[in-house]
């Protein structure tokens, strides 16, 4: 096998082997030559070229949020890294584990106005667990410029044996902080930054390894929950007659039925369920601002908690955090192992926790309490889906029409990638098949990279995978596409309403020249030609009865991945969803 000759680089590849991490996305470059001949010459790993950093680290961002376990991405120094940054931000938000290994130059090169040179260490500060800035290695005719004058340096000969020291300690510097960066990673489930910076000659190869690193195992502290706090919480819980829970961003299979059973047959708790929380039961209340944003002033005095209790991540519905923070619970409680957001401005308890390990403790020991606060909205729930199904059989093709079709063609046992804005919205009105794993990029809410995304979650997952996007995002994120790993089962469904369609929903002037330029991005643009260039089957479609058809065989065997490209009225759009939430 062939190893990069610099001790710091076989030093880097060998600590991302003993830690498990297989999947290596690398960017063309060569200050990273290094590593990419260390990643790319072991069998252990797959690497993958992507060559636009963003989408490399989205493409990462994907597979690791599907393996739950840390991907490396890396490349090279100057402005490659801060194309990373997108992703990186999505990853500390979402808490996924990425590795995110930068080339560099050596610190006297730095500032000198050497070419692709920028300040890298610590450059991703504010949305990092950790970085690590290693250390430059010493060779073995190394003469130290800076050191030469120290007065240990003046006895000649005592000058090889320092020397000799001086790399053991870069050697075993470097090794604690690869060490304490990975295991951070994997611990605390997030992204972490290792800076490495290589002299030249950048492309020498050995025969044999030069350094064996220590490899420090992680350490993981068991689940624990302080018994004053679980007593509290038992007490409150059985004293109230209205609880709420409310889910977000939530991985599959994360909660055990047995809990989500207590749950959902207790008369005095209301669960609610986001699109992402991957959580179902016949009990639970899905399609949240389908159920309150008709509500009249005296329901929601009714729905008013006297606990909520959330878990997972963001939550997408606007109009639920609106209620919770005009009418405010008397007890917010959130479980999580890392964070705890005051999305309501009411949190009382931080339960530092998993869910499960939680509700294993705690509902065991409560009783159900009588209470007609679930069959109150019962009612309203039901009379809520009559209402969006007699809708939705009498309007004009448009967002919403498309989505009842396309969403109900969805394969089952498949996954389901969402992208921002418009789409995952439009998703929450619908009750999903529950068979399907839904995914979205929520840390960030951004319209950047989703496509990138939902390909390495695709890679990762092995099962067929649609994602459903706008416009706007799959424009954005074309680069995406530029990817030679793309399953045959991948699917892509675009819905093009000409621009930013959200835009025309929020409060604002709409149909002015300024509006259509600068909010909405009105264009012309399809999907069509991208598909050709880069071997996609493509369809067009713009009408309900196209639509429907295109949607029965979408999913057949194919010898290359399809996108299909929905057309619907961009100045009807806004209108329907509007005239939608005054039908409920």
């Amino acid at each position: 096998m062939k190893y990069p000759k610099i001790p710091l680089a076989q030093t880097v590849i060998q600590l991302c082997k003993a830690k498990n991490i297989k999947h290596i996305i690398i960017s063309p470059g060569s200050r990273n030559a290094p590593l990419t001949i260390g990643f790319t010459n072991d069998c252990f790993f797959k690497c993958y070229s992507i060559v636009d950093e963003r989408c490399a680290a989205f493409f990462a961002l994907g597979i690791a949020q599907q393996l739950r376990e840390p991907t490396a991405i890396v490349c090279t120094s100057g402005s490659a890294l801060l194309n990373y940054y997108p992703a990186v931000a999505e990853a500390f938000y979402s808490d996924i584990p990425l590795v995110v290994l930068t080339a560099d130059r050596p610190k006297h090169l730095i500032g000198v106005g050497d070419g692709q040179t920028i300040n890298q260490q610590y450059i991703f500060e504010n949305h990092i667990l950790h970085s690590a800035n290693l250390k430059l290695d010493l060779k073995d005719d190394e003469t130290i410029t800076e050191t030469e004058e120290l007065p240990i340096f003046k006895n000649l000969e005592n000058k090889l044996e320092v020397l000799l020291g001086l790399k053991q300690s870069i050697q075993e510097f470097n090794e604690s902080s690869i060490n304490e960066a990975i295991n951070i990673a994997i611990l605390k489930q997030g992204p972490v930054h290792i800076n490495i910076p290589f002299n030249e000659p950048l492309y020498d190869m050995v025969d044999e390894l030069s350094v064996k690193p220590k490899i420090i195992p992680v350490e993981s502290k068991p689940e624990h929950i302080d018994e004053t706090v679980l007593e509290t919480c038992i007490d409150d819980w059985n004293k109230a007659s209205k609880k709420m829970v409310l889910v977000g961003v939530n991985m599959p299979n994360a909660v055990e039925q047995q809990w989500l059973d207590v749950l959902a047959n207790d008369d005095s708790v209301l669960v609610f369920t986001e699109t992402t929380s991957n959580l179902h039961h016949d009990k639970f209340f899905q399609s949240i601002d389908k159920i309150i944003a008709p509500l009249t002033d005296d329901d929601y005095k009714q729905l008013r908690p006297e606990i909520l209790l959330t878990f997972g991540g963001l939550i997408v519905s606007k109009k639920i955090k609106a209620f919770l923070r005009n009418n405010k619970p008397k007890q917010h409680w959130h479980i999580d192992t890392k964070k705890a957001n005051d999305t309501f401005f009411s949190l009382s308890h931080f339960i530092e926790t998993s869910p499960n390990y939680f509700f294993s403790k705690f509902l065991p020991e409560v009783t159900t309490s009588a209470s007609n606060y679930k069959s109150h909205f019962n009612v309203i729930k039901a009379s809520r889906h009559i209402k969006h199904q007699t809708y939705l059989n009498t309007i004009e093709f448009s967002d919403l029409k498309a989505f009842k079709y396309i969403l109900n063609a969805l394969p089952d046992y498949s996954t389901l990638q969402l992208s921002n804005s418009s789409i995952v919205r439009y998703a929450q009105l619908f009750n999903l098949n529950k068979t399907l794993e839904v995914f979205c990029n929520r840390g960030t809410s951004g319209i950047d990279g989703s496509t990138s995304t939902a390909i390495g979650g695709s890679i990762a997952n092995n099962k067929p995978t649609t994602l459903i996007t706008g416009d706007l995002s799959f424009i954005y994120d074309s680069n995406a596409l530029w990817n030679n790993y793309i399953p045959n089962t991948f699917r892509i469904i675009v819905i093009n309403n000409q621009g930013g369609g959200i835009f025309r929903i929020l409060p604002g002037h709409k149909n002015t020249d300024a509006f259509d330029r600068y909010f909405e991005t009105k264009h012309q643009l399809t999907a069509e030609h991208l598909c050709k260039m880069y071997k996609f089957d493509y369809c067009r479609v713009s009408n309900e009865v196209d639509l429907e058809n295109a949607l029965k065989t979408f999913y057949n065997e194919s010898n290359h991945p399809k996108l299909l490209e929905v057309f619907t009225p961009r100045t009807k759009n806004d209108s329907i969803l509007i005239n939608y939430f005054n039908a409920l």
